[in-house]
């Protein structure tokens, strides 16, 4: 399915965040052959119009409002200056929102629809029928409305988006479908993954050959010299301030929240606090072979695998364990190591055989067989929790927190402001002395040091690089509150005489000659051993230490060399005999001899064959509908059907601080 960008959370976040944007970058295309692209466009974009797509606008406020969800969603792992990502952002969501509309125009131009019919079975079975067709029940039309009002949204608007979403999802289908693979195709993506070799392998590392150098003091000052630089204003700018710090946790300690409070933050909340039907359940899987490339299934060992199934469950009804039958016989590798448990699950998020009975069965009893795509299934039912609210009550302890440091927040701010406020006037020292703040003055600092009493702060740094020496106080956020603060001082960068960094000029002339000799020594190492055919003999002559590797195959590990995935990935193209030439591993040089050449056998490639197509043929539809995307849009740009205003794109995008923000 065409992928649309989505957050986990409530059905807000899930409207807002992933109804509206196509990501196009993943994706697949051919042009499909025949026919135009469609009318001409009307008119040109003006201002506050990032685009027109036939004729439709992409504007200013939809890509501000698509990036803003982008940075969300990625907000936590970039951290506080993931607004500064904000223009990079834009400049996807300007491209997603473009793509799709061109998409768009392209299902309609071959005639895709999405009947009524289609959109309520997406609503009710799609990725929505957790909240509004929960356990399978409509909410209400009344609730439905609320909860799409508070995402800014109609209902009339929604269905169409949803619609939309249908008409691209069928148009991904066509474009998608002439992807095959090939026997041969799987087989030699089978042999890659699963091939193992064992082999000798001679290792030389950088750190030996530097234990071996000493340079004289003549050789370091001329390696200082022509590198020169190198070391030019390496001592980095430093600067030295006063500070006095407020720390937000300590006003948050004496912060009071109300019930008041309380409830009206749980009202405005509501959303979050929804809790769906769910059953946690365990259960035990004897899976059946996959259909074979004519579509049939092996009969016999889909009668095998029920066999089994009926034997484990005939077991578990006399009496036996069922964790340790699971642990034992499942196929389900994820659950079985937990005793089959799968944990809670709502409804939407099994195949439905499993979901009926998961969701019919009393707690503690076990089903009988329940057939699936995925062979036999033994289910039992560990607990239920019908859906409901959660009351204010029980999450009383979760709101609080939030209330209080949200106010505390708001009261650092406000004493940061405050404090400024007076150090502009009367100065820092005394400013702070009258809040009883005590004013630090640490030594000089560089732009990339902690410093005491603040921790990492990004903002207080390069305010504090940015302020100029001797201005007025100034104020800055850290991770722990506020800072105001006054530069006294700055050392200017500079370049360190010889004297200043003769250790790290050695460590330098070290590093740089032994990489030198390293691929010196490992080319001689190789073609000693190709001369001689004898890998050991050439590794004794040249001081290398020999060793031997058990069988390992393409993504493992080996020591002194690290993944085989990189170049000692040529170990898995060679013969039992042959020489590899010098593979280098960080800092390590390897020559590789090989013993054996173990294939996988008929049996591995029968049980992975289906999966390993699989993957292929998802490969090859992603490749298939990004290069339609891709061209689809290059042919309606060029022939008018997608004008984009420059100048409107350039002001989203430019980077924070650039004249014209």
């Amino acid at each position: 399915m065409i992928r649309f960008l989505q957050t986990e959370g409530p059905i807000k976040k899930i409207v807002l965040s992933g109804l509206l944007l196509v990501i196009c970058a993943a994706m697949v295309i051919v042009l499909v052959p025949g026919g135009s692209l469609g009318g001409e466009l009307t008119g040109t974009p003006g201002k506050g119009v990032i685009a027109k797509v036939e004729g439709q606008d992409v504007t200013v406020e939809q890509v501000r409002d698509a990036a803003r969800q982008m940075l969300q969603q990625q907000g936590a792992q970039l951290g506080k200056n993931a607004s500064m990502l904000l223009p990079f952002f834009a400049q996807r969501a300007a491209d997603q929102l473009i793509d799709r509309e061109a998409l768009l125009a392209e299902a309609h131009r071959m005639g895709f629809k999405a009947t009524p019919d289609e959109v309520k079975d997406e609503l009710q079975h799609g990725r929505y029928a957790e909240y509004f067709f929960p356990g399978g029940n409509f909410i209400g039309q009344t609730e439905y409305e609320e909860m799409l009002q508070r995402a800014n949204l109609t209902p009339a608007v929604f269905e169409s988006n949803v619609a939309k979403e249908i008409m691209i999802s069928k148009l991904q289908a066509v474009i998608t479908g002439s992807a095959t693979v090939s026997d041969g195709e799987v087989r030699q993506e089978f042999n890659k993954q699963n091939t193992k070799v064992k082999f000798d392998y001679a290792v030389l590392t950088q750190e030996d050959i530097k234990k071996g150098l000493h340079p004289t003091a003549d050789e370091l000052k001329a390696f200082y010299d022509s590198h020169q630089k190198t070391y030019a204003n390496s001592i980095p700018e430093k600067r030295k301030v006063k500070y006095a710090a407020i720390d937000t946790s300590k006003v948050e300690s004496g912060v009071q929240i109300t019930q008041q409070e309380l409830q009206a933050y749980y009202d405005q909340h509501r959303d979050q606090y929804r809790t769906p039907e769910q059953v946690k359940v365990s259960h035990i899987l004897i899976k059946t072979p996959l259909p074979g490339p004519d579509g049939k299934v092996d009969e016999k060992g889909a009668q095998d695998a029920q066999r089994r199934a009926e034997d484990l469950l005939k077991q578990l009804k006399g009496g036996a364990n069922f964790e340790e039958l699971a642990k034992k016989y499942s196929d389900d590798p994820g659950s079985a190591k937990q005793g089959g448990s799968l944990g809670w699950i709502g409804r939407g998020r099994t195949v439905p055989e499993f979901e009926k009975a998961a969701f019919s069965l009393p707690i503690g009893q076990i089903s009988d067989l329940v057939k699936s795509s995925y062979g036999f299934h033994i289910i039992r039912v560990d607990a239920k929790q019908e859906a409901h609210m959660k009351t204010l009550d029980e999450v009383k302890d979760q709101i609080e927190p939030i209330l209080k440091q949200q106010q505390a927040q708001q009261l650092a701010q406000k004493q940061a402001d405050d404090l400024l406020q007076q150090a502009q006037k009367v100065g820092l020292d005394a400013a702070a002395s009258a809040q009883h703040i005590p004013v630090t003055t640490p030594d000089f600092f560089g732009r990339q040091d902690v410093v005491p009493g603040i921790g990492p702060a990004s903002q207080f740094t390069d305010a504090v690089f940015a302020a100029e020496e001797k201005s007025a106080p100034e104020m800055a956020p850290t991770s722990q509150g506020f800072v105001v603060f006054q530069l006294l001082a700055v050392k200017p960068q500079s370049t360190p005489t010889f004297d200043q960094i003769r250790t790290k000029v050695e460590e330098d002339f070290k590093s740089e000659r032994s990489n030198v000799l390293l691929s010196q020594k490992i080319q001689e190492l190789s073609d000693r051993a190709k001369a001689q055919h004898d890998l050991k003999k050439a590794a004794k002559e040249l001081g290398a230490t020999v060793k031997t590797t058990d069988f390992v195959a393409p993504d493992g590990q080996v020591p002194d060399i690290g993944s085989m995935t990189g170049q000692a990935s040529i170990a898995f193209s060679m013969k039992p005999g042959d020489v590899s030439g010098p593979i280098r591993s960080g800092g390590n040089g390897v020559v590789i001899s090989m013993l054996e050449v173990q294939a996988p056998t008929e049996a591995d490639y029968a049980a992975k064959k289906d999966q390993i197509r699989d993957t292929i043929l998802q490969g090859k539809e992603q490749q298939v509908f990004e290069l339609f995307v891709t061209n689809l849009r290059d042919q309606m740009e060029k022939s008018g059907k997608i004008k984009i205003n420059q100048d409107e794109l350039k002001t989203l995008t430019r980077p924070e601080g650039e004249p014209g923000m």
